[in-house]
């Protein structure tokens, strides 16, 4: 298979100003790859930092509530700074340290990739620069707040969808004027080569986990693993811990928004809407008109709504390997009040979509079977997004009240 693809997809579509960042990147990540210590400084800083490794909870009440499956949840939002994006960010700070760079950017959509870099680059003495779109500053407020006061500087895209495509696009055109000194810390599997597989291994950290973990709690391999999918990190983190397992079925849950019907939603594997093509430095399967511009997306998470799909994923739902699912937004917080209301656990928007799925299957499962849900993160940075759509009044009341206490002043 040629370097940097996964059957037909991936590549490297990157202006020859570039090219010579991207040789000097790929040998320091070929040189940690290479290097066991590498990976045990890795794990250890995971540990020591940012409380690796997460656990593997049974959730027992939400069990019994469907009947079926055995339900365990891996805590991916226990993890430092509340989601999944910590270990990819910290293996990649790690790099930054050894290629001598100070200062690194990132595009953030839900912002908790921003708040990992933002908090990297602080741990690590770097400077940070944040691109995030204008709609997703908006719904993310507190999130934009974190990364600010931990030092890093936060741009508002206000260009094409004012989303997480047109972030990424910023991103990049920083890195071609910044690359001496700059280092792209880019969030999801997606990309050109070598982030989908530089991401992929460094999050592969949580299916080496979850593996061990399952063995040790339900004495054998779990029959499915769930996981949400926007460019697709957290879902190749865990799934990597069963790829080689084919009695375990994967499946990842992109935003069905609005539903399928709508043309408002994220789906790129299931959507007739989606098509292969070459964007952002990579070849896979993006949302886009038959000239190959990109349409505008939606999903009530905003990690998800995202225009393309990790090569690695896409060459494997090609194969049949991950089985994609979608869930609409009604969907989406009704999994959500059902798992806060019987397990006390609160998971992000994204992660709920996976909660979706596995919650409609596990009842017509057997109770000897077991299944996984990766939660990527934690649900209290949607708080605005999730009181508005619940149409709370005494959230409503408390933000009016908040806003005539700023005027006053």
């Amino acid at each position: 298979m040629k370097k940097g693809y996964f059957g037909q997809w991936g590549g490297a579509f990157i202006p020859e100003v570039l090219h010579q960042t991207f040789v000097e990147l790929n040998a320091a990540y070929e040189a940690a790859q290479a290097d066991a210590k590498f990976w045990q400084e890795y794990i250890d800083f995971m540990a020591n930092y940012s409380g690796r490794p997460t656990p593997l909870t049974y959730a027992e009440n939400l069990s019994k509530h469907l009947g079926g499956a055995k339900i365990y949840i891996k805590r991916e939002d226990l993890n430092h700074t509340g989601a999944h994006k910590a270990n990819n960010v910290m293996g990649q700070g790690l790099l930054v340290k050894r290629m001598g760079k100070t200062r690194v950017i990132a595009e953030t959509g839900a912002g908790q990739h921003g708040v990992a870099t933002a908090t990297m680059a602080a741990r690590f003495g770097l400077a940070c620069t944040i691109y995030m779109g204008e709609e997703d500053v908006a719904r993310q407020r507190p999130n934009v707040f974190w990364m600010e006061k931990l030092g890093a500087t936060v741009v508002s895209v206000k260009d094409g969808s004012r989303t997480l495509k047109d972030a990424i696009n910023e991103a990049f055109r920083d890195w071609v004027a910044s690359m001496d000194n700059t280092h792209y810390v880019f969030g999801t599997v997606c990309g050109p080569h070598p982030f989908p597989e530089m991401v992929a291994w460094f999050q592969s950290i949580i299916g080496q986990e979850a593996k061990r973990q399952i063995m040790e709690q339900h004495g054998r391999m779990p029959d499915r693993v769930y996981a949400c999918v926007g460019g697709g990190s957290n879902a190749m983190g865990i799934f990597q811990g069963f790829l080689d397992q084919s009695s375990v079925e994967l499946i990842g849950v992109e935003a069905g928004g609005k539903g399928l019907d709508t043309g408002k939603h994220a789906c790129r594997m299931l959507s007739d809407r989606a098509s292969a093509g070459i964007a952002q430095g990579y070849k896979s399967r993006f949302l886009q008109d038959s000239d190959g511009q990109m349409l505008d997306t939606h999903s009530i998470s905003a990690g998800l709504d995202y225009v393309g799909i990790s090569p690695i994923l896409a060459d494997l739902g090609e194969k049949g390997r991950v089985r994609f699912e979608a869930a609409t937004d009604k969907e989406v917080l009704e999994a959500l009040q059902l798992t806060m209301k019987t397990e006390g656990i609160i998971p992000a928007l994204e992660s709920s979509h996976a909660f979706v799925q596995a919650i409609k299957e596990a009842p017509q499962m057997s109770p000897e079977q077991a299944i996984i849900i990766n939660m990527s993160g934690r649900g209290d940075k949607d708080i605005f997004t999730i009181a508005h759509a619940f149409a709370d009044p005494s959230w409503q009341q408390f933000i009016i009240s908040r806003a005539d206490e700023y005027r006053l002043k």
